[in-house]
This record gives C-alpha cells, sequence and structure tokens, in this order.
C-alpha cells in the first residue's frame, strides 16, 4: 500500500492465526482496544452474517488480559486473525496493521462498539457486483446509545443518499458515510494508499475523500449499520478533528483541478471557522485568534471569513439580548 500500511509502521506485531490460508471474499477489518462489553456483540454481528464468506481480521491495540483472553479464544477459527500490537492510541496504524494481513477481494471495516445488521454484507457485495464502475459501497446508518436502542435524535436526522461521484458531497460532509458502513475493492484499498497515520483523528474521512477521487460510489440505502453513541465513543482531543480534516483537505488539492481546489479551499476557510467558535464557545479566546491567525492565508479573499471572524471575536463582548435578536432574525429570514 502507498503511504500507508508498511510493515514497520506499527512496531512488533503477535499475530496469532489458523494455519489454514484464507480464500475468503470479504476481509473485516476490526480495530479494539478494551470495551469487552461491546467487542462481544460486534463480533456476533459479524458471525451473524447471510453472507459467510469472511475472514475478520481483528487488530489489538494492546488492549487489557481479559479482552486479550477474549480475542485468544477466537483464533481457534480459521476465519479469525488477531494481530496484537503495542499501544498506540492511533486507530490509523491499527487499521493499517490489519490491512496488511488482507487477503479478500473486498475489505469491509467495523469498529468494536458497533453493529452490523444480518444482510450487511450480502448487499453490499450483491450491489457491487452489480455495479462494474462502482468499488466501494457505503450504507445508511442508525445512532443507537450503549444498549443498542435508536437514539431520540435519530427521528430526526435529515438523511440524504449520495451515489456515483460523490468527492463534493464527501468534502463537504453532505454524505454522511461512518466507518462501519463501507466496503469496498481491496485493490481500491491499496491505490488509495490505506489510512493516513499522521492523522490524530478523521482518518476515515481522509480515506473516503481518496476514495472518491478515484472511483464512484454504490450506496445500500438501507439502515444496515448500526453506530453506538457512549461517553467512552468520543476522543477528548476534539480539535485534533478540525486540525485532521484541514490537513486532509491542504493536501487533496494537489491531487484535483482548478474547480476541486476551489471546492476545497473553501471547506478549509468553513472548517477553519468552525474551530474558532468552538473556542469561543468555550472561552479559549487565544486559541481562537490563533485559529482565525492561522487560516488567513488562504481564507482572506472570503468575505464570509471576514464576517464570521469579526462576530466570533466580538461574541463575547456583545450583549446576550442582541445576540438573541441576531438569531431570531436569521431563523425567521
Amino acid at each position: 500500500m502507498q503511504g500507508g500500511a508498511r510493515e514497520s509502521i506499527s512496531g512488533p506485531a503477535m499475530v496469532a492465526r489458523s494455519q489454514h490460508a484464507s480464500t475468503a471474499i470479504v476481509s473485516v477489518v476490526l480495530p479494539t482496544f478494551n470495551r469487552l462489553r461491546f467487542l462481544r456483540p460486534t463480533i456476533e454481528s459479524v458471525y451473524a452474517q447471510t453472507f459467510a464468506d469472511w475472514e475478520l481480521i481483528i487488530a489489538d491495540d494492546g488492549s487489557d488480559l481479559e479482552t486479550r483472553q477474549y480475542l485468544q479464544s477466537l483464533a481457534d477459527d480459521a476465519r479469525v486473525v488477531v494481530v496484537s500490537l503495542p499501544h498506540t492510541g492511533r486507530p490509523s496504524m491499527v487499521r493499517n496493521a490489519a490491512l496488511l494481513r488482507a487477503a479478500g477481494e473486498y475489505v469491509a471495516f467495523l469498529d468494536s462498539d458497533d453493529l452490523w445488521a444480518t444482510r450487511k454484507l450480502e448487499r453490499q457485495i450483491e450491489t457491487l457486483r452489480a455495479r462494474v464502475n462502482c468499488r466501494w459501497s457505503y450504507t445508511a446508518f442508525l445512532q443507537v446509545d450503549g444498549s443498542g436502542n435508536p437514539l431520540p435524535e435519530e427521528a430526526q436526522r435529515p438523511w440524504v443518499p449520495h451515489e456515483g461521484d460523490i468527492f463534493e458531497q464527501v468534502v463537504t460532509a453532505r454524505a454522511q458515510i461512518r466507518t462501519p458502513s463501507v466496503l469496498a475493492t481491496r485493490q481500491l484499498i491499496a491505490q488509495a494508499g490505506g489510512f493516513d497515520e499522521g492523522l490524530l483523528s478523521g482518518e476515515d474521512y481522509d480515506l473516503w475523500l481518496r476514495l472518491a477521487l478515484y472511483s464512484e460510489v454504490a450506496i445500500v440505502d438501507e439502515p444496515l449499520v448500526y453506530v453506538r453513541r457512549h461517553p467512552d465513543s468520543h476522543t477528548r482531543d476534539w480539535q485534533s478533528a478540525f486540525v485532521g480534516r484541514d490537513s486532509s483537505l491542504s493536501r487533496r488539492q494537489q491531487l484535483v483541478d482548478a474547480g476541486r481546489r476551489s471546492l476545497l479551499r473553501e471547506e478549509r476557510m468553513r472548517n477553519a471557522l468552525k474551530l474558532a467558535a468552538t473556542h469561543a464557545e468555550l472561552g479559549a479566546q487565544g486559541r481562537m485568534l490563533r485559529a482565525l491567525w492561522e487560516s488567513l492565508p488562504y481564507s482572506w479573499t472570503y468575505p464570509r471569513w471576514w464576517l464570521s471572524g469579526l462576530k466570533t471575536v466580538l461574541r463575547p463582548y456583545l450583549p446576550r439580548r442582541l445576540l438573541e435578536f441576531y438569531r431570531k432574525r436569521r431563523r425567521d429570514a
């Protein structure tokens, strides 16, 4: 794989596996670190698939003894590979370590606290084989709580399916793609270079950008994935998501035409404004000013950057009633 999965990237790794060579059609890549109460049902959802020609590659990022013992108990199955790694806390490295062992025609991604509906793999492979111009696919999803119940706000969450050439929709995040919903050919992932190990967060968004550059996408417009939302599922370093997104947008500019470069640049500006506004809401005025200053070289030509940046700077000094009046005017407009 180019610039992504390399044997030396994750340090020494121990691999537990049956001696039988894999001939599976789908390689399921599953990174994990502890969270055994979620990991068990996640793996059970793989075993429950109606499409059974899979291998499961579990990359363990230095979990505790109880989790390691559970994973070792799975290694007796010829379809299961357990890659044991020293702890890094870097999902991109852990996923790449699993990708190194993938042998299937397709690769499907699954996180250790999420779940698949039983026909998830079957429906995606069926769809991709009928769409020869598409080398990757994603599905609709539901967000659930720690017990697997749909979150109340799911009833109101807008969902618009996007397929074909969706580079613009991926850039702007209008295409709602969750990692456990993606299945792609192994060749496409290799062509894209795997996950960028320089990113602390947003490595999945970064890969979808590259997949969208190389291939059209086919959607299975069914909620075949259940994405858990629980206290342990959120990164404490929220700022890394903005930093990672900016890095992804910046680096893709060298690979696209002038029109798409303009799109990427504008999205960088929007990302910087959101970062500055979040710092302002948290009362971190210095970080807010730094975010605006660092975005100046690629944002200064946009009137929106000046207007929104000025409002962000002045917001702490404006009377609350004035802000509420402004927000009401915007809602009523």
